[in-house]
């Protein structure tokens, strides 16, 4: 298998990421989300459609146009709001803590966090997203990301590792390329490129994050979930 190989071979070249004490332990979210109809499941995956064709304001129309009272409808709201820079996300996202999408409002928050540049509160909403969902890799990424920026090597790889694991997560391998690149393991970082099959640009927006994450790099962008 592919990500078998792949993981063996980090582990050889890399040295074992362990679990540098966080305590992964799933937590349950309080009771399951009632399952939309027909007619709104549609509405939903039009939504999601336009969010994804890169059509935000009209994903935002089409899910305004469903009721409220569903709690994918909010969750959904929030995530495009949150894309588009409103101030509406955060007190959307706050709202569903404690509910069936406990661990997406958490994301949500960690990635606002983030995106002001306050990774202590990133960092505290997405190890508690991680809990809620150990098993989605965005979640599990964005984590590797803040470790990453913190300087958590080892706690980055680990993260990371766990996306790819998860769902041969594309932007998670890359992120893990930028890793070692860091690291200035670039025979490492070689490697991975050739197992993983990534692409020369993926290489290279790789190494042009690694600079940037070096001592006087500019931050670098990231990638919305």
């Amino acid at each position: 298998m592919k990500i078998a190989g792949l993981i063996v071979g980090v582990l050889l070249l890399s040295g074992c990421a362990g679990q540098a004490g966080v305590p992964w332990l799933a937590q349950a979210t309080p009771g399951a989300c009632p399952r939309p109809d027909s007619s709104q499941e549609l509405g939903l995956n039009m939504a999601d459609e336009l969010l994804a064709d890169g059509r935000p304001h009209a994903s935002l129309a089409h899910l305004e146009e469903m009721q409220d009272n569903l709690i994918q409808v909010r969750v959904r709201k929030a995530k495009v709001l949150r894309l588009l820079g409103s101030s509406e996300a955060e007190p959307l996202y706050r709202g569903l803590l404690g509910t069936c999408m406990g661990a997406e409002a958490e994301h949500g928050l960690g990635q606002l966090a983030a995106d002001r540049g306050d990774k202590v509160q990133a960092r505290q909403h997405l190890v508690r997203a991680a809990r809620l969902a150990p098993t989605d890799e965005k979640i599990r990424n964005d984590l590797g990301v803040i470790y990453l920026e913190q300087g958590e090597l080892d706690k980055a790889r680990f993260e990371f590792l766990t996306a790819i694991e998860l769902k041969d997560d594309r932007l998670a391998a890359v992120n893990l390329v930028t890793l070692l690149l860091y690291q200035d393991k670039w025979q490492q970082a070689a490697d991975l490129v050739s197992r993983l099959g990534l692409s020369a640009a993926q290489f290279s927006e790789a190494q042009a994050r690694a600079e940037q994450l070096k001592p006087g790099g500019a931050q670098p962008p990231r990638s919305p979930s």
